[in-house]
C-alpha cells in the first residue's frame, strides 16, 4: 500500500489534487476502494449521522471513533484519513486519541481548532479556542505519533467566526507546531479558495459540501488552485439516504420492491462485494467433511 503522505507529495508535485470520498461505515469503504480512489476519508459527521442518528454537534466518544476506525481498516488496503474532530479534549487527550486512532489503523488524523464539543464546520454557531492552544495540541499529536508516515492534518474553523486572515495565521502557527497539512474549512467564495491556495506552499485540504457555505469546485479546478487533497466527505451517505428513503415510501406504498430493482445492487454484487467469495474458499480449505 502506498502511504499516504508519498500520495500527498506526488499529489503537490504534480497539481493534482487525491480524490478522498467518505465512508461512513466499512462497506461504503470497500465501495471506494472498488471504484479505485487511492484512499478514503472517515467523515465524523457521516459516523454520527449513521451509527447515532444524531447531527454533528459532538457527541460521539473518541472509543467509539476508535473502534470504527479498527472495522474500516480491516476491511479496505487502501490509506485511511480519519477526522479526529477537537482530539475530544486538551493537549493530553489530543495526545491519546492520536495513539489510539494509529494504532487502529489511521494513515492521516485530521484535528480542528473548535471548541469542545465541535459542530459541523458548515454549521452556524461555531467557536474556536485560542491559536496557542492549539498550537500545542497538534504538538502534542505530533508527539504522539510513533509511525513517522502517519500525516497531522490541522483544520481551523476560524474564517467563519472571524476573517480569513486569522485563519491564515492560525494555520502558520499550526504548520509551525507540526502539522504536515493544513486545512481552511469553510471559504466562501472561489476568490478565497483561490487566496488559500496560493497563500501556502505545503499540502492543502479543499472540502466540498453539496450544499454547504463553500463554493463547489472540480478537482482539477480545485488543484490548479494549489490544493493537493479534495474531500467530498459525505456524499455517498446523503446519496445512501435519498435511495433507501425512495425505495421504502414505494414499499410503503406498493407493497413491493419490484420497481427499485434496477437501482439495487444485484444478490451476486452484494455478495462478492463484501467478500463472500473468499469466505466459501475459507470455508472449504478448513471442511472437515470427508469427499
Amino acid at each position: 500500500m502506498t502511504s499516504f503522505r508519498a500520495s500527498l507529495a506526488r499529489a503537490q508535485a504534480s497539481k493534482k489534487a487525491l480524490t478522498l470520498p467518505g465512508a461512513y461505515d466499512a462497506l461504503s469503504a470497500r465501495l471506494i476502494q472498488a471504484e479505485g480512489f487511492s484512499a478514503v476519508y472517515l467523515t465524523g459527521a457521516g459516523l454520527a449521522n449513521s451509527m447515532l442518528g444524531v447531527p454533528d454537534i459532538g457527541l460521539v466518544t473518541v472509543t467509539e471513533l476508535r473502534d470504527h476506525v479498527a472495522r474500516v481498516a480491516e476491511t479496505v488496503d487502501i490509506p485511511l484519513v480519519v477526522d479526529g474532530d477537537t482530539g475530544f479534549g486538551n493537549a493530553v487527550n489530543t495526545y491519546r486519541t492520536v495513539r489510539l486512532l494509529e494504532r487502529a489503523g489511521a494513515s492521516a488524523i485530521q484535528l480542528e481548532d473548535q471548541v469542545f464539543p465541535k459542530k459541523c464546520g458548515h454549521f452556524a454557531g461555531k467557536a474556536v479556542i485560542s491559536a496557542d492552544e492549539m498550537a500545542q495540541k497538534i504538538h502534542a499529536a505530533v508527539d504522539a505519533r510513533q509511525n513517522d508516515e502517519t500525516v497531522i492534518i490541522a483544520r481551523t474553523d476560524a474564517r467563519a467566526v472571524s476573517t480569513l486572515e486569522e485563519a491564515f495565521e492560525r494555520a502558520e502557527l499550526y504548520r509551525e507546531a507540526g502539522a504536515d497539512v493544513l486545512f481552511v474549512e469553510a471559504p466562501e467564495s472561489v476568490e478565497e479558495l483561490r487566496t488559500i491556495g496560493a497563500r501556502f506552499d505545503v499540502p492543502l485540504v479543499a472540502n466540498m459540501v453539496e450544499g454547504g457555505k463553500t463554493p463547489l469546485c472540480t478537482v482539477d479546478e480545485l488543484s490548479e488552485m494549489g490544493f493537493s487533497a479534495v474531500l467530498f466527505a459525505n456524499a455517498a451517505l446523503r446519496v445512501s439516504q435519498r435511495a433507501i428513503s425512495e425505495m421504502l415510501k414505494e414499499l410503503h406504498t406498493t407493497g413491493s420492491t419490484n420497481g427499485r430493482l434496477d437501482v439495487m445492487a444485484t444478490w451476486e454484487e452484494r455478495q462478492s462485494m463484501v467478500g463472500k467469495p473468499f469466505f466459501d474458499m475459507l470455508e472449504n480449505k478448513y471442511s472437515t467433511k470427508e469427499d
